[in-house]
């Protein structure tokens, strides 16, 4: 499954947009600010698997379908958010 479907059927495009804020972060500001972080991965799947207070202000990240997701397609989801440019 292509991993901009995974985003859509995971939930992630409820609050996730590719170039722009909507609740949460877009995916190219969450890229950058992840960037050259090696750790970045797992610590996102976590954040996706947990939920947790805001990183990026107010809103915490909340639990989704995408929590469900198999560590293989979450890790993928996470590497093509992480691509974005």
């Amino acid at each position: 499954m292509a991993s901009a479907q995974l985003a859509t059927q995971s939930g992630c495009a409820a609050c996730h947009l590719p170039d722009k804020k909507l609740v949460g972060p877009a995916y190219k500001d969450i890229a950058a600010k992840y960037k050259g972080r090696a750790d970045a991965v797992p610590f996102l799947m976590q954040r996706v698997r947990e939920g947790g207070p805001g990183t990026w202000g107010q809103v915490p990240m909340v639990p989704t379908d995408a929590k469900k997701l198999p560590d293989a397609d979450l890790k993928k989801l996470l590497e093509w958010i992480l691509k974005t440019p």
